[in-house]
């Protein structure tokens, strides 16, 4: 009885009756303030909202039907060189002379094309199967360029046809001229070593392109453009004041479908 006497005598008394009943402290009420915000623009952002991915990888610029390795076809000494390296020629010109125990041998292209490397030299020796040559496959020598960028085969399924593609060409600046651009055409099949090789004209690219494993050729066609020096288009208003030419090595950023964050929790 004494404790309820004292309690209902405190409730009585005047000197409470004047002290307001707090319910949440103001700092408390502000953090909530801000929680339930955040979790509204999150919410928001979620359902409106893009997430963009990219994928980079390596590659080089060339000629839509690639290169080839002529070898020779007889064994002798290389007594004539009939062409230069930027030369085009025809199908089934001839592009050296091979002395023989048959007499002078003709070592012929088996496509048109322009000779992007000369292996054998006068005086050299060559043996059936042996590399003389690589020849890029065109008719003209103003056919456009194209990048073929090797993806990792884990990533190669997720590129689709028509995407953006930013090409950083290893020999243009930059920061002074920007990057190439270009879009997807196609996407192929994992590359083998051997198939690269086949492909560029090149067992040094070949091996370097395939080192992690088979990758996924994507054929970029570069954008073009009639008011840039190399008639492509670039990041820059211009680009680089001179012409592009195959085999240059080239990285490339290709820009995956936008996302929005809540198809991430969707089924």
């Amino acid at each position: 009885m004494e404790f309820r006497q004292k309690a209902l005598s405190k409730l009585q008394s005047p000197e409470e009756l004047d002290v307001p009943v707090r319910f949440a402290r103001p700092q408390g009420r502000l953090v909530l303030l801000v929680t339930i915000a955040v979790m509204a623009a999150a919410s928001f952002w979620a359902v409106t909202g893009t997430i963009s991915s990219k994928v980079n990888a390596p590659g080089i610029l060339t000629h839509q039907e690639g290169s080839y390795v002529l070898q020779s076809p007889v064994a002798g000494q290389v007594t004539k060189v009939l062409a230069e390296e930027g030369d085009m020629l025809p199908q089934g010109a001839p592009l050296l002379g091979v002395q023989t125990d048959r007499g002078v041998r003709a070592v012929r292209t088996v496509a048109s094309g322009r000779v992007t490397t000369m292996a054998a030299k006068i005086g050299s020796v060559v043996t059936p199967g042996a590399d003389v040559a690589t020849i890029e496959k065109i008719s003209n020598a103003r056919d456009p360029l194209v990048a073929v960028l090797y993806v990792p085969g884990d990533n190669g399924a997720s590129v689709p046809v028509g995407t953006q593609v930013d090409l950083t060409v290893q020999s243009v600046p930059t920061q002074q001229f920007g990057v190439l651009r270009g879009k997807v055409k196609a996407v192929g099949r994992p590359q083998t070593r051997q198939q690269i090789t086949n492909f560029l004209g090149d067992s040094q690219l070949g091996a370097q392109f395939a080192a992690q494993g088979k990758p996924v050729a994507v054929l970029v066609q570069l954008e073009r453009s009639s008011t840039t020096k190399s008639g492509y288009r670039w990041s820059s208003e211009n680009g680089p004041p001179y012409k592009l030419d195959s085999t240059i090595p080239v990285s490339g950023a290709i820009h995956l479908s936008e996302q929005r964050p809540v198809d991430w929790l969707l089924p």
